[in-house]
């Protein structure tokens, strides 16, 4: 069964932990076009949804770090913090063990990838879920790509990862939706944090919705220390968006996209059409 929907979405701790502190109005805005994302990946009727997120050494750390990893479990729990810091009780979110070791097979056969069968999910993951996939009813397919540990993955394996998740998914008989997660341009943890770099950030998602592979891989805008300097740490992450890029093939569309300081990131909803 093809891929039947694919999208990006910001998942600051901020966009539900703090979401008491920020302008009303503006908190709103974008809670309700984060929402409308879920409607849409709802209308897809997806049997299961793969959200690849950059872990934050909460399952992961020096001593481990795969560049790639896919969860194969039937069941996983989160949120790993604090439920009061994050604003996201703890819950228990289902998987689909065999589902998930079919497609760890496929991508296998052109990208190396770790897997996990135990994975306690951090914001990364339920940041999105909790607007996406409110009811917790959709299977999920964890994905970590390492955007926190230098060396990072190259941007042009990145994309390699993504055709090879998206030739995964084509060959499944299940309906598939697959979601990034990430920055874009942040300085999180640091005395920068709720800095962010509006036109970069803004010049990015052009070339993310018009799927520009040469331009979303350019050595010179995007190596890692170009984006360290101009979009931050949290910058890295986007590596989770061009994936989504490389699998969904198609034209984004930008449902919101703002800087929102106290959530400290560009409050980000896309989605792309599959091609």
């Amino acid at each position: 069964m093809p891929l039947v929907f694919a999208g990006v979405c910001s998942h600051a701790p901020g966009i539900t932990g703090r979401a008491h502190l920020a302008d009303p109005a503006v908190k709103d805005e974008f809670h309700a076009q984060f929402r409308r994302m879920g409607e849409e990946l709802e209308a897809a009727k997806p049997e299961a949804v793969i959200v690849i997120a950059a872990e934050h050494f909460a399952n992961f750390f020096m001593n481990n770090m795969p560049a790639y990893a896919i969860g194969m479990a039937d069941c996983y729990e989160g949120p790993i913090e604090d439920p009061q810091w994050l604003g996201i009780q703890k819950t228990r979110v289902p998987g689909n063990a065999a589902l998930s070791q079919r497609l760890i097979r496929e991508v296998m056969q052109t990208v190396d990838v770790s897997y996990a069968e135990e994975w306690k999910f951090d914001h990364g993951i339920m940041v999105p879920l909790h607007f996406l996939t409110p009811k917790y009813d959709k299977a999920i397919i964890p994905v970590n790509i390492n955007c926190q540990g230098p060396p990072l993955t190259p941007l042009h394996r990145a994309w390699a990862f993504g055709e090879a998740l998206r030739r995964a998914c084509d060959a499944a008989p299940e309906r598939i939706a697959l979601v990034g997660t990430g920055g874009i341009s942040h300085w999180p943890a640091t005395p920068d944090s709720g800095k962010v770099n509006w036109d970069w950030d803004r010049e990015f998602m052009d070339r993310w919705c018009a799927n520009d592979r040469d331009a979303l891989l350019s050595r010179e805008r995007y190596n890692d220390e170009a984006t360290y300097r101009e979009a931050g740490q949290g910058g890295f992450e986007i590596r989770t968006f061009i994936t989504v890029a490389a699998a969904a093939r198609g034209q984004g569309t930008v449902l919101h996209m703002k800087p929102i300081p106290i959530f400290a990131v560009t409050c980000t909803a896309a989605t792309m059409s599959i091609q």
